[in-house]
Protein backbone atom coordinates (compact mmCIF):
# COMPACT_ATOMS: atom_id res chain seq x y z
CA UNK A 1 0.00 0.00 0.00
CA UNK A 2 1.61 3.11 -0.67
CA UNK A 3 1.52 6.44 1.71
CA UNK A 4 -1.40 8.05 0.34
CA UNK A 5 -3.65 5.29 0.08
CA UNK A 6 -2.59 4.49 4.05
CA UNK A 7 -3.13 8.26 5.29
CA UNK A 8 -6.27 8.25 2.82
CA UNK A 9 -7.57 4.83 4.54
CA UNK A 10 -6.49 6.42 8.68
CA UNK A 11 -8.63 9.16 7.49
CA UNK A 12 -11.71 7.16 6.28
CA UNK A 13 -11.49 5.44 9.96
CA UNK A 14 -10.95 8.67 11.88
CA UNK A 15 -14.05 10.21 10.35
CA UNK A 16 -16.16 7.09 10.89
CA UNK A 17 -15.01 7.27 14.55
CA UNK A 18 -15.12 10.63 14.74
CA UNK A 19 -18.83 10.07 14.86
CA UNK A 20 -18.87 7.68 17.76
CA UNK A 21 -16.41 9.62 20.01
CA UNK A 22 -18.63 12.90 19.63
CA UNK A 23 -22.11 10.55 20.63
CA UNK A 24 -20.37 8.92 23.55
CA UNK A 25 -20.92 9.93 27.42
CA UNK A 26 -18.93 11.66 29.32
CA UNK A 27 -18.30 8.27 31.53
CA UNK A 28 -17.39 6.31 29.15
CA UNK A 29 -14.41 8.93 27.79
CA UNK A 30 -13.20 9.29 31.27
CA UNK A 31 -13.12 5.26 31.25
CA UNK A 32 -11.31 5.31 28.59
CA UNK A 33 -8.89 7.45 30.14
CA UNK A 34 -8.40 6.16 33.36
CA UNK A 35 -8.09 2.75 31.52
CA UNK A 36 -5.06 4.26 29.74
CA UNK A 37 -3.31 5.33 32.73
CA UNK A 38 -3.56 2.62 34.52
CA UNK A 39 -1.80 0.59 31.78
CA UNK A 40 0.21 3.26 31.37
CA UNK A 41 1.55 2.62 34.86
CA UNK A 42 1.41 -1.04 34.49
CA UNK A 43 3.60 -1.01 31.50
CA UNK A 44 6.15 1.63 32.36
CA UNK A 45 9.27 -1.10 32.41
CA UNK A 46 7.66 -1.65 29.18
CA UNK A 47 7.96 1.89 27.71
CA UNK A 48 11.06 2.91 28.83
CA UNK A 49 12.78 -0.19 27.19
CA UNK A 50 10.74 1.36 23.75
CA UNK A 51 12.01 4.74 24.54
CA UNK A 52 15.94 3.48 24.69
CA UNK A 53 15.61 1.76 21.47
CA UNK A 54 14.37 5.76 20.02
CA UNK A 55 17.21 7.35 22.06
CA UNK A 56 19.88 5.35 21.07
CA UNK A 57 19.19 5.37 17.88
CA UNK A 58 19.05 9.07 18.06
CA UNK A 59 22.10 9.75 19.86
CA UNK A 60 23.96 7.34 17.31
CA UNK A 61 22.44 9.69 14.50
CA UNK A 62 23.43 12.60 15.56
CA UNK A 63 20.38 13.78 17.11
CA UNK A 64 20.90 17.48 19.16
CA UNK A 65 21.01 17.96 22.12
CA UNK A 66 17.60 19.80 23.07
CA UNK A 67 15.90 16.71 20.87
CA UNK A 68 17.53 14.56 22.83
CA UNK A 69 16.18 16.43 25.91
CA UNK A 70 12.52 16.03 24.38
CA UNK A 71 13.04 12.49 23.22
CA UNK A 72 13.72 10.93 26.42
CA UNK A 73 11.05 9.48 28.88
CA UNK A 74 12.15 10.09 32.47
CA UNK A 75 10.59 8.19 35.13
CA UNK A 76 8.97 11.28 36.10
CA UNK A 77 7.34 12.17 32.61
CA UNK A 78 5.62 8.71 33.12
CA UNK A 79 4.57 9.90 36.29
CA UNK A 80 3.51 13.71 34.53
CA UNK A 81 1.56 11.55 31.63
CA UNK A 82 -0.39 9.63 33.81
CA UNK A 83 -1.36 12.60 36.33
CA UNK A 84 -1.69 14.51 33.04
CA UNK A 85 -4.79 11.96 32.25
CA UNK A 86 -6.23 12.02 36.01
CA UNK A 87 -6.34 15.29 35.60
CA UNK A 88 -8.45 15.50 32.29
CA UNK A 89 -10.61 13.02 33.71
CA UNK A 90 -11.55 15.29 36.48
CA UNK A 91 -12.19 18.58 34.41
CA UNK A 92 -15.76 19.05 33.59
CA UNK A 93 -16.81 17.70 30.27
CA UNK A 94 -17.25 20.62 27.61
CA UNK A 95 -19.15 18.65 25.35
CA UNK A 96 -22.99 19.25 25.12
CA UNK A 97 -22.70 22.62 27.33
CA UNK A 98 -25.78 25.14 26.58
CA UNK A 99 -24.74 28.97 26.88
CA UNK A 100 -26.23 32.26 26.47
CA UNK A 101 -29.45 30.77 26.14
CA UNK A 102 -31.85 33.88 26.08
CA UNK A 103 -35.65 34.43 24.79
CA UNK A 104 -36.17 36.44 21.49
CA UNK A 105 -39.30 38.79 21.30
CA UNK A 106 -40.79 36.01 18.42
CA UNK A 107 -40.65 33.78 21.94
CA UNK A 108 -38.09 31.17 20.30
CA UNK A 109 -34.99 30.71 22.66
CA UNK A 110 -30.96 30.94 20.87
CA UNK A 111 -28.22 29.71 22.68
CA UNK A 112 -24.60 28.05 22.10
CA UNK A 113 -23.56 24.57 22.42
CA UNK A 114 -19.85 23.33 22.46
CA UNK A 115 -19.14 20.19 19.70
CA UNK A 116 -16.23 18.56 19.17
CA UNK A 117 -14.30 19.48 16.09
CA UNK A 118 -14.36 16.30 14.08
CA UNK A 119 -10.96 14.91 13.38
CA UNK A 120 -7.49 16.46 14.50
CA UNK A 121 -4.54 15.48 13.17
CA UNK A 122 -1.65 15.82 15.07
CA UNK A 123 2.01 16.50 13.68
CA UNK A 124 4.96 16.43 16.60
CA UNK A 125 8.57 15.72 16.43
CA UNK A 126 10.41 14.09 19.54
CA UNK A 127 8.26 14.09 22.71
CA UNK A 128 6.59 11.03 23.50
CA UNK A 129 4.04 12.30 25.97
CA UNK A 130 2.69 14.34 23.10
CA UNK A 131 1.20 10.97 21.96
CA UNK A 132 -0.58 10.30 25.53
CA UNK A 133 -1.37 14.50 26.17
CA UNK A 134 -2.76 14.84 23.03
CA UNK A 135 -4.66 11.94 23.00
CA UNK A 136 -6.00 12.22 25.96
CA UNK A 137 -7.53 15.88 25.36
CA UNK A 138 -9.04 14.90 21.90
CA UNK A 139 -10.70 11.83 23.95
CA UNK A 140 -12.15 13.57 26.37
CA UNK A 141 -13.42 16.53 23.95
CA UNK A 142 -15.13 14.01 21.83
CA UNK A 143 -13.33 14.10 18.91
CA UNK A 144 -11.19 11.36 16.72
CA UNK A 145 -7.26 12.66 16.11
CA UNK A 146 -4.63 10.99 13.84
CA UNK A 147 -1.23 11.21 15.54
CA UNK A 148 2.21 11.72 13.54
CA UNK A 149 4.79 11.61 15.85
CA UNK A 150 8.76 12.03 14.40
CA UNK A 151 10.49 9.02 13.16
CA UNK A 152 12.90 9.07 15.91
CA UNK A 153 10.47 8.31 18.34
CA UNK A 154 8.72 5.39 16.54
CA UNK A 155 9.12 2.45 19.45
CA UNK A 156 7.70 4.74 21.99
CA UNK A 157 4.64 5.83 19.99
CA UNK A 158 3.72 2.34 18.81
CA UNK A 159 3.74 1.20 22.32
CA UNK A 160 1.51 3.90 23.84
CA UNK A 161 -0.44 3.54 20.85
CA UNK A 162 -1.38 0.19 21.84
CA UNK A 163 -2.23 1.32 25.35
CA UNK A 164 -4.56 3.71 24.45
CA UNK A 165 -6.34 1.45 21.99
CA UNK A 166 -6.71 -0.63 24.93
CA UNK A 167 -8.24 1.61 26.89
CA UNK A 168 -11.00 2.97 24.25
CA UNK A 169 -11.62 -0.43 23.20
CA UNK A 170 -12.12 -0.93 27.34
CA UNK A 171 -14.58 1.32 27.72
CA UNK A 172 -16.43 0.38 24.30
CA UNK A 173 -14.98 3.79 22.46
CA UNK A 174 -13.64 2.30 18.91
CA UNK A 175 -10.06 1.90 18.42
CA UNK A 176 -10.09 4.29 15.18
CA UNK A 177 -10.66 7.25 17.36
CA UNK A 178 -6.95 7.28 18.21
CA UNK A 179 -4.73 6.58 15.41
CA UNK A 180 -0.99 6.36 15.17
CA UNK A 181 0.92 6.61 12.16
CA UNK A 182 2.65 3.71 11.58
CA UNK A 183 4.78 4.78 8.52
CA UNK A 184 7.79 7.41 9.00
CA UNK A 185 7.26 8.57 5.20
CA UNK A 186 7.92 11.96 5.41
CA UNK A 187 5.08 11.87 2.20
CA UNK A 188 2.83 10.87 5.36
CA UNK A 189 2.70 14.36 6.64
CA UNK A 190 2.00 16.05 3.23
CA UNK A 191 -0.52 13.46 2.97
CA UNK A 192 -2.16 14.31 6.15
CA UNK A 193 -2.30 17.90 5.90
CA UNK A 194 -3.78 18.11 2.51
CA UNK A 195 -7.21 15.80 3.32
CA UNK A 196 -9.80 18.57 4.12
CA UNK A 197 -12.49 15.63 3.51
CA UNK A 198 -11.07 13.78 6.36
CA UNK A 199 -9.26 16.44 8.89
CA UNK A 200 -10.77 19.56 10.65
CA UNK A 201 -7.67 21.02 11.85
CA UNK A 202 -4.16 20.20 11.93
CA UNK A 203 -2.01 21.22 15.28
CA UNK A 204 1.48 20.74 14.32
CA UNK A 205 4.37 20.74 17.99
CA UNK A 206 7.56 20.92 15.95
CA UNK A 207 10.28 23.11 15.33
CA UNK A 208 10.59 26.06 12.95
CA UNK A 209 10.91 23.57 10.06
CA UNK A 210 7.97 21.78 10.14
CA UNK A 211 5.69 24.28 11.19
CA UNK A 212 7.31 26.88 8.25
CA UNK A 213 6.74 23.76 5.88
CA UNK A 214 2.81 23.57 6.91
CA UNK A 215 2.13 27.00 6.91
CA UNK A 216 2.75 26.99 3.13
CA UNK A 217 1.26 23.36 1.99
CA UNK A 218 -1.64 22.97 4.39
CA UNK A 219 -4.93 22.66 2.85
CA UNK A 220 -6.63 22.12 6.62
CA UNK A 221 -6.72 24.62 8.99
CA UNK A 222 -4.22 24.78 11.80
CA UNK A 223 -3.66 25.65 15.36
CA UNK A 224 -0.05 26.27 15.59
CA UNK A 225 3.05 28.55 16.99
CA UNK A 226 6.07 29.77 14.58
CA UNK A 227 8.35 30.28 17.41
CA UNK A 228 8.85 30.89 21.07
CA UNK A 229 10.75 34.08 20.85
CA UNK A 230 9.81 34.75 24.97
CA UNK A 231 10.95 38.10 27.10
CA UNK A 232 11.24 38.70 30.86
CA UNK A 233 11.78 42.21 31.55
CA UNK A 234 12.81 43.29 35.22
CA UNK A 235 11.38 47.00 35.95
CA UNK A 236 12.89 49.67 37.90
CA UNK A 237 10.51 48.71 40.86
CA UNK A 238 11.38 44.83 41.14
CA UNK A 239 11.87 43.21 44.09
CA UNK A 240 15.13 42.10 43.74
CA UNK A 241 14.85 38.44 44.60
CA UNK A 242 11.98 37.69 42.85
CA UNK A 243 13.79 39.30 39.62
CA UNK A 244 17.02 36.52 40.16
CA UNK A 245 14.52 33.29 40.76
CA UNK A 246 12.51 34.82 38.00
CA UNK A 247 15.26 35.24 34.86
CA UNK A 248 17.09 32.53 36.36
CA UNK A 249 14.33 29.84 35.84
CA UNK A 250 13.12 31.05 32.82
CA UNK A 251 16.19 30.93 31.19
CA UNK A 252 17.54 27.82 32.73
CA UNK A 253 14.68 25.41 33.90
CA UNK A 254 15.23 23.83 29.96
CA UNK A 255 16.74 25.09 27.27
CA UNK A 256 14.72 23.47 24.41
CA UNK A 257 11.45 24.54 25.19
CA UNK A 258 8.96 27.18 23.39
CA UNK A 259 8.27 29.26 26.56
CA UNK A 260 11.87 29.47 27.85
CA UNK A 261 13.05 32.83 28.11
CA UNK A 262 15.21 34.26 25.18
CA UNK A 263 15.88 37.67 25.70
CA UNK A 264 16.00 39.65 29.22
CA UNK A 265 15.14 43.08 29.21
CA UNK A 266 16.52 45.19 32.10
CA UNK A 267 14.90 48.71 33.36
CA UNK A 268 18.48 51.06 32.81
CA UNK A 269 17.70 52.27 36.88
CA UNK A 270 17.95 48.76 38.18
CA UNK A 271 20.83 47.04 35.90
CA UNK A 272 23.71 48.02 38.18
CA UNK A 273 22.60 46.10 40.56
CA UNK A 274 20.39 43.10 39.14
CA UNK A 275 22.89 42.06 36.37
CA UNK A 276 26.27 41.37 38.23
CA UNK A 277 23.69 39.26 40.48
CA UNK A 278 22.20 37.36 37.55
CA UNK A 279 25.45 37.08 35.91
CA UNK A 280 26.94 34.91 38.90
CA UNK A 281 23.98 32.67 38.43
CA UNK A 282 24.30 31.85 34.92
CA UNK A 283 27.59 31.14 35.15
CA UNK A 284 26.62 28.59 37.01
CA UNK A 285 25.31 27.27 33.88
CA UNK A 286 27.77 28.71 31.39
CA UNK A 287 25.24 30.53 29.92
CA UNK A 288 26.47 32.36 27.10
CA UNK A 289 24.93 36.49 27.35
CA UNK A 290 24.91 38.28 23.85
CA UNK A 291 24.11 41.62 24.94
CA UNK A 292 24.24 45.55 24.04
CA UNK A 293 27.03 47.80 24.57
CA UNK A 294 25.00 49.04 27.97
CA UNK A 295 24.26 45.69 29.48
CA UNK A 296 27.85 44.42 28.15
CA UNK A 297 29.57 47.49 30.12
CA UNK A 298 28.21 46.19 33.19
CA UNK A 299 28.75 42.52 32.64
CA UNK A 300 32.33 43.05 31.99
CA UNK A 301 34.20 40.30 32.87
CA UNK A 302 31.72 37.90 32.76
CA UNK A 303 33.26 35.02 31.13
CA UNK A 304 30.96 34.02 28.36
CA UNK A 305 29.99 37.43 26.84
CA UNK A 306 29.48 38.53 23.39
CA UNK A 307 28.24 41.73 21.33
CA UNK A 308 24.41 41.41 20.56
CA UNK A 309 23.55 41.62 16.72
CA UNK A 310 20.20 42.71 15.01
CA UNK A 311 19.70 38.84 14.54
CA UNK A 312 20.02 37.85 18.17
CA UNK A 313 16.59 39.97 19.31
CA UNK A 314 14.37 37.58 16.71
CA UNK A 315 16.25 34.38 17.81
CA UNK A 316 14.97 31.43 19.17
CA UNK A 317 18.14 29.98 20.79
CA UNK A 318 16.84 26.89 22.01
CA UNK A 319 20.17 26.26 24.41
CA UNK A 320 22.00 28.58 26.82
CA UNK A 321 22.49 31.30 25.04
CA UNK A 322 20.31 34.95 26.12
CA UNK A 323 20.32 38.12 24.68
CA UNK A 324 20.33 40.54 27.66
CA UNK A 325 19.30 44.64 26.62
CA UNK A 326 18.99 47.47 28.94
CA UNK A 327 15.64 49.61 28.27
CA UNK A 328 15.30 53.30 29.57
CA UNK A 329 11.90 52.00 31.33
CA UNK A 330 8.34 49.99 30.58
CA UNK A 331 7.41 51.55 27.35
CA UNK A 332 10.73 50.95 25.46
CA UNK A 333 10.24 47.74 27.14
CA UNK A 334 6.66 46.56 25.37
CA UNK A 335 8.13 48.30 22.27
CA UNK A 336 10.88 46.06 22.09
CA UNK A 337 8.88 42.84 23.12
CA UNK A 338 5.96 43.95 20.57
CA UNK A 339 8.71 44.16 17.72
CA UNK A 340 10.56 40.99 18.02
CA UNK A 341 8.27 38.56 20.03
CA UNK A 342 6.77 35.58 18.22
CA UNK A 343 3.77 36.50 20.53
CA UNK A 344 4.23 33.30 22.95
CA UNK A 345 4.54 34.23 26.42
CA UNK A 346 6.35 37.57 28.08
CA UNK A 347 6.64 38.48 31.81
CA UNK A 348 7.01 41.48 33.71
CA UNK A 349 8.69 41.71 37.16
CA UNK A 350 7.85 44.65 39.59
CA UNK A 351 6.50 45.65 42.39
CA UNK A 352 4.35 48.53 40.57
CA UNK A 353 0.63 47.39 40.76
CA UNK A 354 -0.48 50.26 37.81
CA UNK A 355 2.72 49.02 35.59
CA UNK A 356 1.74 45.45 35.93
CA UNK A 357 -1.72 46.10 34.72
CA UNK A 358 -0.17 48.36 31.44
CA UNK A 359 1.88 45.49 31.03
CA UNK A 360 -0.96 43.10 30.94
CA UNK A 361 -3.18 44.94 28.66
CA UNK A 362 -0.71 46.49 26.21
CA UNK A 363 1.61 43.36 25.08
CA UNK A 364 0.29 41.21 22.87
CA UNK A 365 1.11 37.39 23.24
CA UNK A 366 -0.96 35.08 24.20
CA UNK A 367 0.18 34.48 27.59
CA UNK A 368 1.47 37.78 29.52
CA UNK A 369 2.41 37.04 33.62
CA UNK A 370 3.32 39.20 36.78
CA UNK A 371 5.85 38.10 38.70
CA UNK A 372 6.05 34.54 37.35
CA UNK A 373 8.48 32.56 35.30
CA UNK A 374 7.32 32.25 31.58
CA UNK A 375 7.97 28.34 31.85
CA UNK A 376 4.28 28.44 33.34
CA UNK A 377 3.31 28.84 30.16
CA UNK A 378 1.99 25.72 29.87
CA UNK A 379 -1.08 23.46 29.97
CA UNK A 380 -0.70 21.24 32.71
CA UNK A 381 0.74 23.92 34.55
CA UNK A 382 -2.18 26.37 33.75
CA UNK A 383 -4.79 23.63 35.17
CA UNK A 384 -5.82 22.43 31.91
CA UNK A 385 -4.64 19.10 32.30
CA UNK A 386 -2.55 19.08 29.60
CA UNK A 387 -2.59 20.88 25.77
CA UNK A 388 -2.44 19.43 22.54
CA UNK A 389 -0.15 22.73 21.80
CA UNK A 390 0.31 26.21 21.95
CA UNK A 391 -1.05 29.09 19.67
CA UNK A 392 -0.01 32.25 19.03
CA UNK A 393 -2.94 32.99 16.27
CA UNK A 394 -6.01 35.25 17.29
CA UNK A 395 -8.44 33.09 16.10
CA UNK A 396 -10.50 30.03 17.80
CA UNK A 397 -7.63 29.38 20.49
CA UNK A 398 -5.35 31.04 21.75
CA UNK A 399 -2.29 30.28 24.73
CA UNK A 400 -2.45 27.15 25.92
CA UNK A 401 -4.98 24.99 23.66
CA UNK A 402 -6.63 22.74 26.36
CA UNK A 403 -10.70 21.15 25.93
CA UNK A 404 -12.20 23.96 25.09
CA UNK A 405 -9.92 24.82 22.21
CA UNK A 406 -10.82 21.71 20.66
CA UNK A 407 -14.34 22.44 20.70
CA UNK A 408 -16.26 24.40 18.69
CA UNK A 409 -20.03 26.21 19.07
CA UNK A 410 -23.27 26.15 17.10
CA UNK A 411 -26.05 28.01 17.43
CA UNK A 412 -29.05 25.86 18.73
CA UNK A 413 -32.82 27.41 18.25
CA UNK A 414 -35.41 26.04 21.13
CA UNK A 415 -38.86 27.09 19.71
CA UNK A 416 -42.38 25.89 20.56
CA UNK A 417 -44.13 25.95 17.21
CA UNK A 418 -43.17 29.73 16.36
CA UNK A 419 -43.12 30.44 12.45
CA UNK A 420 -41.58 33.47 10.81
CA UNK A 421 -43.97 36.38 9.93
Amino acid sequence: MDTKHYMEQLGQQARKASRAMARANSAQRNRALSLIADAIERDADALRAANKLDMDAAAANGLEPAMLDRLALSDKAIATMVEGLRQIVALPDPIGEISGLKFRPTGIQVGQMRVPLGVIGIIYESRPNVTVDAAGLCIKSGNATILRGGSEAIHCNRALAKLVKEGLEGAGLPADGVQVVETTDRAAVGALITMPQYVDVIVPRGGKGLIARLMEEATVPMIKHLDGICHVYIDSKADMKKALDIAFNAKCHRYGTCNTMETLLVARSIAPAVLPELAKLYATKQVELRADAEAKAILAGYPHLVDATEEDWSTEYLAAILAVKIVADMDEAMDHINTYSSKHTESIVTEDHSAAMRFLREVDSASVMVNASTRFADGFEYGLGAEIGISNDKLHARGPVGLEGLTSLKYIVLGHGEVRC
